[in-house]
């Protein structure tokens, strides 16, 4: 059997510490148990109102640029059709016109020098033929101007507008009217050259009464002082409506 023997290196270490633990453990405990005093304050405490600190600014949200689009741009589309609706006109107030009476008018005037025209009631310088003698000749000519006669008027004989003579189209979209012409009286009786002097409104109105004046208006023709025909010319008008039945 082997017996182990320590050696005077081991006994003194061993001993060492057997001295050196009760020591650290009473220092540990002394520690423990050692109460620090707080150190007076010289000055007193001052007390005053402390602002907040001021709130932090609210922070920017930075928004990503949108990317461009790759895709290509489609091309612009046509316009759009447009309308205009026609604009709608008033009719002519219809205003009632006085028919004057036929005129008639001479085609050529007289030719003179004065301001008015006539014979006077007062004896001339001139000489004129003498009275009823017993003696033989005949009487000088005077420088007066003498007794004139006038002219008579042409006088119908024949010849009207009828309704029937109203145009088919007229009558079916209502249209009528007042038409003023002016007309020569031939010499014959017959009546030419008839021109509108103011329209109805209406072409087709217009061009049928002068066109039927001529064909179917008979006049005895004016005559002058001396009885002879001469051509005279005639102003009127003609109404054409439908009666409303």
């Amino acid at each position: 059997m082997t017996r182990y023997t320590p050696r005077a290196k081991d006994r003194m270490g061993a001993a060492v510490g057997a001295v050196l633990l009760p020591g650290m453990l009473g220092y540990a405990l002394l520690s423990g148990l050692v109460v620090t005093m707080p150190a007076a304050v010289s000055d007193a405490l001052k007390v005053f109102d402390a602002a907040p600190p001021p709130p932090p600014p609210p922070e920017e949200k930075v928004r990503p640029r949108p990317s461009p689009s790759r895709k290509p741009e489609g091309a612009a589309s046509p316009p759009n059709l447009k309308s205009k609706a026609t604009e709608v006109v008033a009719p002519p107030p219809i205003v009632p016109v006085v028919v004057p009476p036929p005129v008639v008018v001479a085609e050529k005037a007289g030719v003179g020098a004065e301001a008015t025209s006539g014979a006077s009631n007062v004896r001339g310088p001139g000489t004129g033929s003498g009275g009823i003698g017993n003696g033989t000749g005949s009487g000088g000519y005077g420088d007066g101007d003498g007794g004139g006669g006038e002219e008579t008027p042409p006088e119908w004989r024949g010849g009207r507008l009828r309704d029937s003579d109203y145009p088919r189209e007229a009558a079916e979209t209502g249209i009528r009217g007042r038409v003023f012409v002016r007309y020569l009286v031939q010499t014959n009786g017959r009546v030419s050259r008839c021109r509108v002097t103011r329209s109805s409104g209406s072409r087709v109105l217009d061009d049928l009464t002068c066109r039927l004046i001529e064909q179917r208006f008979r006049y005895d023709p004016s005559l002058d002082a001396a009885g002879r025909p001469v051509e005279s010319t005639i102003v009127e008008s003609h109404d054409w409506s439908m009666d409303d039945d």
